[in-house]
């Protein structure tokens, strides 16, 4: 379900339960994503406030999220003007999508105050917005200018408007009846659609479930209902009206066939396939965090490692080109026997030759058929010289070819690096992972490292784990982590495990004294390589294995690479629930 106005109701009499609490922190972990600790009788809480295009919403949270090295001057703003503020009272102007927080704070003369925060999940036109007990806005997470919006900008100094009502029904105030008779003199639309028209703080989703209840799935007009399908219209929406007062609904999340969150309600849905799930929930701000649970962070994380990813998939790209044309370069290199074998006959037929001929016809000594040949001549050169030529040519090309396959070598190392980074940035978890990469690639030269001050080395800890029956598993989180951890800090007997051909992480499975791996061990060690690779999505999923003894690095080779030849293959899961059930915190 979209996070439409009915929702908001829910939300909005949830924190309408924190009234009295105290702001007592106030972070900004992205651009467009806030966060509220307030402190009451019942604890602290973390809400929520997104107002992302693709995910906008507000809830109380769980969910552990990171924070930037400096915070971002709204937050400050936030921090001076609403820190240590009381929560007074949330709000929502009938089912519409804005949600008002008003905060008692103390101004800078000591007075009290009464500011708002106001909320609006409008998909792309979301925005929180902070004004003073008059309604003049001091400052908002998005700016909007006169140029974006000549009817209702956003700006410092401003006085704020709600957004234009529309023409809708609010059951929770006008009722069922007035919707039904609505319904019943508009168009001749199906009841899903006339129901998004009409109904007030209705998201399609629940639009869809009205239509599903009444009609069986056949989405009739209003007009065409007969007197049974108007009674159970009429019951449906009182179901909803009651679901929608403080004491109602049942928040609950959908899992589809395969157990991944397909949608999340405040009603228990009827109109999904019987082999989904419905998983109910305490609250509504449960349902929403368990269903973006790591969505968020992603997205951020997508969005902060963007610019990278296009550094280096566009070198990428250029070595590719290049590996190609060298390609081309070497196999005009075969020629270089030719050479040789044309030099030797015109040094052959020098005795009949003379300075200004074109073209030597002379049988082909180093073929037992000895057909004839033609061999061209520059008739500027003296005989001799033209046989010169073709020795210089055979030694150019057979240099080029020792060359060429050195730099093809490399480059194919150098491409299998760029791959493995590209793989680990299209999975990168937090912000410390992604700047550990950035400061790999400008350790090793590849792209420019900050200017001026110089950038404090990230050092991060492998992520660890622990198997069910006891063994210690470390993973690697990038390449020179997978290098440490693989070549300095394993032991050579510890067992050393990663995904057969397919970019990922180094894990490292820790002997104990007297002790041997068990199966259980090396399967879940495996799980976690699986997990930890590009194959993550995949159901089967080779994993190698082999002591840590056996793995060497060549010389000169980038970090993370690699060989061995002495292992072992198992198949497994790329489980992330189990995986995830393995980590130590």
């Amino acid at each position: 379900m979209p996070f439409d106005g009915g929702f908001m109701r829910k939300i909005c009499q949830e924190i309408s339960g924190m009234a009295g609490a105290h702001v007592d922190k106030i972070s900004q972990p992205t651009r467009e994503i806030l966060i509220l600790w307030l402190h009451g009788a019942q604890g602290t809480r973390k809400l929520l406030l997104s107002a992302s295009a693709v995910t906008p919403k507000i809830h109380f949270t769980d969910a552990p999220l990171e924070n930037p090295k400096t915070a971002p001057m709204f937050c400050m703003l936030l921090r001076k003007r609403l820190g240590g503020g009381k929560l007074l009272r949330a709000e929502q102007a009938g089912l519409d999508r804005v949600l008002t927080l008003a905060f008692e704070c103390t101004n800078e003369l000591g007075d009290r105050a009464e500011l708002r925060l106001i909320c609006e999940i409008m998909g792309r036109h979301s925005n929180i917005i902070l004004t003073d007990g008059f309604g003049k806005i001091l400052e908002s997470i998005k700016r909007v200018d006169f140029a974006a919006s000549e009817t209702r900008p956003i700006l410092p100094g401003i006085v704020y408007t709600l957004p234009p009502a529309q023409p809708k029904i609010d059951i929770t105030a006008d009722g069922e009846a007035a919707l039904i008779e609505m319904l019943l003199s508009g168009r001749a639309i199906p009841l899903s659609k006339a129901l998004q028209e009409k109904a007030d703080g209705f998201s399609p989703m629940l639009c869809r479930e009205v239509s599903h209840f009444v009609c069986a799935g056949a989405d009739l007009p209003a007009a065409e209902l007969s007197p049974a399908q108007l009674e159970r219209l009429r019951f449906y929406l009182g179901v909803v009206a009651a679901a929608l007062r403080a004491d109602g609904g049942r928040p609950c999340i959908v899992l589809d066939a395969d157990g991944r969150p397909a949608d999340f309600s405040y009603l228990e849905p009827l109109q999904f396939p019987t082999d989904w799930k419905i998983i109910p929930c305490a609250s509504c701000s449960e349902a929403v965090d368990r269903f973006f649970a790591g969505r968020d962070a992603a997205d951020e994380m997508r969005r902060r490692s963007a610019q990278l990813l296009k550094t280096v998939s566009n070198m990428q790209q250029r070595l590719v080109r290049k590996l190609a044309a060298q390609g081309q370069e070497l196999e005009r290199t075969a020629l270089r026997q030719q050479y040789r074998e044309w030099g030797d006959l015109i040094s052959a037929n020098l005795y009949q030759l003379r300075q200004g001929d074109t073209l030597l016809r002379t049988p082909n000594l180093f073929s037992e058929a000895q057909e004839t040949l033609e061999i061209p001549l520059d008739a500027r050169l003296s005989p001799s010289k033209n046989a010169q030529r073709y020795y210089t040519e055979y030694r150019k090309a057979s240099t080029a070819e020792q060359k060429l396959r050195e730099l093809i070598a490399s480059g194919k190392q150098e491409l299998e690096y760029l791959d493995s980074v590209l793989s680990q940035l299209r999975r990168v978890p937090t912000g410390d992972d992604l700047e550990g990469i950035r400061q790999e690639l400008a350790a090793q030269g590849l792209i420019h490292g900050d200017r001026g001050k110089k950038a404090r080395p990230v050092r991060l800890a492998p992520l660890r784990f622990r198997s069910s029956d006891g063994f210690v598993i470390l993973c690697g989180r990038n390449n020179l982590q997978n290098d440490q951890l693989t070549l300095r800090e394993a032991k050579n007997y510890d067992l050393w495990l990663h995904t057969q051909k397919i970019h990922g992480s180094h894990v490292i499975l820790i002997s104990e004294p007297d002790r041997e791996f068990s199966p259980t061990a090396i399967e879940e060690a495996a799980v976690i390589a699986a997990v930890h690779s590009d194959a993550a999505e995949q159901v089967k999923v080779p994993v190698d294995y082999t002591p840590v003894k056996y793995v060497k690095k060549p010389n000169g080779a980038r970090p993370g690479m690699v060989v061995y030849e002495t292992y072992q293959t198992l198949m497994v899961v790329a489980d992330k629930t189990r995986a995830q059930t393995l980590r130590e915190k």
